[in-house]
């Protein structure tokens, strides 16, 4: 009896033994395939991080904006114009300090002086203020159609925003007047569409319309010229230029290259709203109680420049004035052949020899 006991004893402690171990075997089997799973997963994710590495942005702090500036697709398609061998140098023949011509469509840089090297762009900086203007403006027009959930006509929605009403305000006058700046005309108080806010900015390089499109698109100055700088860094220009106003007074944290104002131009040429401004010879504004015969206003340069041309036509243009700058421009001409083209000069020292590099430039290198 004692035997038996003493088998079955034996015999559950096997068993119990067998038990645990298959118990343990599974167990480590489970282990296993988590530890399988946990790897995989972590190779995917390694994987991923990598891809998006590769594919994705990174942040950088470019004259204290954070910027997203995309690494691979997005920076490919940056206009970023290269030098060759083929690229000209310009020399003393040309009387302004600094130059640039470039082939849009090519996206090359043709001939240059001192191309890359930092100048203040005086009211050339108005080109980039129109540009940013009109993107936030045409942005929040889809936006606010969307919302509407309107069926969208994206000419028409841009259209009914630049008629919008806008108000100059007593800072935006006293800013031009305190600074000495050009002038579109406006007076304090006076309420005009915000496309003759544009067109003031461009064609007459006012001041005060400059600062009234600044503080309309951002709700102040300074948050404009953060905009601003955070666009340079979009075009891939942010370590070489730098605003610190939307009118182009000078500052030594306001300048540029001519080489970054062709970029600048170039992409403002692609904007419905800035190309139109940029190419009106001549613009006459909405009547006000204040000016009810309308304020006729002009681009000179390119009223100047048309009947010098023999290379093409300048279709849009963008001059400037500060002492430290001297007379500077940039234009942008479609030649005899069809193909487009970008210059900038800066260092002349009269407008009319600033028209007059141009001129040269174009006739010169452009077919």
């Amino acid at each position: 009896m004692r035997n038996n006991s003493r088998k079955n004893y034996r015999r559950h402690r096997r068993n119990t033994r067998a038990s645990q171990i298959k118990l343990v075997g599974i167990v480590a089997v489970i282990v296993v395939i988590a530890i399988i799973i946990v790897i995989s997963c972590f190779n995917k994710t390694k994987k991923d991080s990598n891809k998006a590495k590769d594919t994705g942005t990174a942040t950088e702090n470019v004259t204290g904006v954070t910027e997203q500036v995309s690494e691979t697709k997005e920076a490919k398609e940056l206009f970023a114009p290269k030098e060759s061998d083929a690229t000209a140098a310009i020399g003393d023949e040309l009387e302004s300090s600094y130059a640039v011509v470039i082939d849009e469509q090519d996206g090359t840089v043709v001939a240059g002086k001192n191309a890359h090297e930092k100048m203040y762009p005086a009211s050339m900086t108005k080109v980039m203020t129109v540009l940013v203007a009109a993107e936030q403006a045409e942005k929040n027009a889809i936006a606010a159609a969307k919302n509407e959930n309107t069926e969208i006509d994206r000419q028409a929605v841009i259209e009914n925003k630049l008629n919008e009403v806008v108000t100059i305000t007593r800072e935006a006058t006293d800013y031009s007047y305190v600074h000495d700046c050009s002038t579109t005309g406006f007076l304090d108080g006076e309420q005009v569409p915000l496309r003759d806010v544009f067109n003031g900015t461009i064609l007459p390089s006012g001041g005060e319309s400059a600062y009234q499109l600044a503080v309309y698109t951002a709700g102040s100055m300074e948050a404009f010229v953060d905009m601003m700088n955070q666009k340079a860094a979009e075009l891939g220009i942010g370590q070489t230029t730098h605003f610190a106003n939307p009118v182009g007074i000078y500052d030594e944290n306001n300048y540029s290259t001519a080489y970054d104002m062709a970029v600048i131009m170039q992409a403002a040429m692609q904007d419905d709203i800035c190309k139109t401004v940029l190419s009106n010879h001549t613009y006459s504004t909405a009547a006000t109680p204040q000016h009810p015969e309308n304020l006729n206003i002009s681009n000179l340069f390119l009223r100047r420049i048309e009947d010098k041309m023999t290379s093409g036509e300048v279709i849009g243009a963008k001059t400037g004035f500060v002492n430290q700058s001297g007379n500077c421009a940039v234009s942008f001409e479609k030649a005899a052949s069809g193909k487009t083209y970008i210059c900038v000069t800066a260092g002349a020292s009269s407008g009319w020899h600033c028209i007059e590099n141009h001129v040269y430039l174009y006739n010169t290198y452009t077919k």
